[in-house]
């Protein structure tokens, strides 16, 4: 029996490392539900939740085979190793942090299930004003580059909004749901 691949995305802002983390933390026992690490070719921050690798490194592991999935997004490459899929194969359930780009082009796919977070475009703009990371032109070509996936089919939707723990127990749900049939309950 096969698992599936969770890829949760959404815009910047909308809370999508808060909701996995949160999930993540409650799912701790579930050895049916992992949660990749991603490589990205930038410098990992606080809380960051990747792997940082070169350039070269990447393009030497992707042509290598080393990769299960590899994405561009806002200059930077990431990536999902190839020991991840073994975990889907074995019937697991492993999530994804995602580009919505990347969702849009592999959501077809049998084993992939796609996890939308969302939030209002003001409180988008709120939160990405308060991380720092961006100019104020750089928070409305984010805000405006939403508009591009509105056509992004996805099996859950989650409005992160109100509480932390009201967006984390929907993702729980949903992943806890997608591994009920995994031979490794």
């Amino acid at each position: 029996m096969s698992g599936a691949w969770v890829f949760v995305c959404g815009p910047s802002g909308a809370g999508k490392d808060s909701v996995i983390g949160w999930a993540a933390t409650h799912l701790m026992d579930r050895p049916n539900i992992v949660f990749a690490r991603r490589m990205v070719t930038r410098m990992p921050r606080s809380g960051s939740d990747h792997d940082a690798v070169t350039p070269k490194q990447f393009g030497s592991l992707a042509a290598a085979g080393g990769m299960a999935w590899h994405w561009d997004a806002h200059g930077f490459r990431y990536g999902i190793e190839a020991r991840y899929g073994a975990e889907v194969q074995s019937g697991r359930v492993v999530v994804v942090n995602g580009s919505r780009e990347h969702a849009l082009a592999v959501a077809a796919q049998p084993q992939v299930r796609v996890v939308q977070i969302l939030a209002d475009p003001e409180q988008l703009a709120l939160r990405l004003t308060q991380r720092g990371r961006e100019t104020p032109h750089d928070v409305a070509n984010r805000l405006a580059r939403n508009e591009l996936f509105s056509d992004l089919r996805a099996h859950r939707t989650i409005l992160n909004q109100g509480e932390l723990a009201d967006a984390g127990l929907e993702l729980v749900d949903f992943l806890v749901k997608s591994a009920a049939s995994s031979p490794l309950r």
